[in-house]
């Protein structure tokens, strides 16, 4: 093997679900208290961007938050195993990534915060998750594999990488590309300026005023996320409105395809890692599926697109 096909090996490593399913699912609700904070302290921006976590160097960050007249930063930190909390007198305060149940890690996470004379009104029950467990009394999940995580994070560097790339083709209103940790994904949301219809809601511990605010305007998002339960890691493309002829719309690469029950497109993670070109064929999936969605929909192509 090249060394240049070595190197996109690492970047891009092996992350089987069903060997670290314990540790996601515990990962995935401590994400769940430190976004809840941004929400509960950030000003409030459209579709609830401000409560969304972002990709660093180091693992996965708030961004500055407003705290009177100081701000706060909390940082998954995966290389130092810790989470980092500094505020802009220059205090500093850090709490192990190790195995913990929730129950323990919402209490030295609450206690670190009164310690910097932080008021946060945290909801302790979990968003987006069915038959949820207050934080406070989850001592079942307790898992956490250090190494299974930084491999998840480097996926997520390499994934923020070719989204930041593909949003920068688009002149019209787009989001960041952000993590939400209701559904531990990372995305990025592209709008055509015309409003939404109604969003019919349902989605499990979110009460419906949120996914009509985030869904008020016909959007295509694009991202990706570790799979469902028993199934694996997939990038993801869908549009909602979704327009007629979705399913059949051609797509690329070969490996893609439109899932009925989700009504989405998918690329499993492992056809792009494996790929002899992974930001080729990850761009060629963002952009394909775009034009799909763009051209059912009726978008102003002309006006929202970037032209080399």
């Amino acid at each position: 093997m090249d060394s240049s096909r070595s190197d996109a090996m690492e970047a891009w490593p092996a992350l089987p679900r069903a060997g670290w399913e314990p540790t996601l699912d515990t990962l995935h609700l401590w994400t769940q208290i430190v976004g809840k904070t941004r929400l509960c302290l950030a000003p409030m921006t459209n579709h609830w961007w401000h409560c969304t976590l972002y990709v660093t160097p180091r693992g996965l960050a708030t961004s500055a938050m407003p705290v009177g007249q100081r701000a706060l930063d909390i940082e998954f930190d995966f290389l130092s195993e810790q989470v980092v909390m500094r505020t802009s007198d220059g205090a500093v305060r850090s709490m192990a990534l190790a195995p913990r149940s929730v129950a323990d890690f919402y209490r030295e996470y609450r206690d670190l915060l009164a310690s910097l004379d932080v008021q946060a009104r945290i909801w302790p029950v979990p968003s987006e998750i069915a038959d949820p467990v207050r934080f406070t009394d989850d001592t079942v999940h307790a898992a956490y594999d250090a190494d299974a995580v930084r491999r998840c994070w480097r996926i997520l560097v390499q994934s923020d990488r070719v989204l930041k790339s593909f949003r920068s083709r688009f002149l019209g209103k787009v989001s960041p590309v952000h993590f939400w940790w209701g559904g531990f994904d990372l995305a990025c949301t592209r709008f055509s300026g015309r409003v939404a219809p109604t969003h019919p809601g349902g989605i499990p511990n979110i009460p419906d005023y949120v996914t009509r605010e985030g869904y008020s305007h016909e959007c295509i998002s694009a991202g990706w996320w570790p799979g469902a339960p028993g199934g694996e890691a997939e990038f993801y493309a869908y549009a909602y409105p979704e327009p007629p002829g979705c399913p059949t719309a051609p797509i690329r690469p070969a490996a893609a395809r439109y899932d009925t029950n989700l009504h989405e497109w998918i690329l499993p993670y492992d056809a792009v890692r494996t790929a002899p070109d992974p930001d080729g064929a990850l761009l060629d999936f963002f952009q394909s599926t775009y034009e799909a969605a763009a051209n059912l929909g009726g978008w102003d192509r002309a006006g929202l697109e970037r032209r080399k």
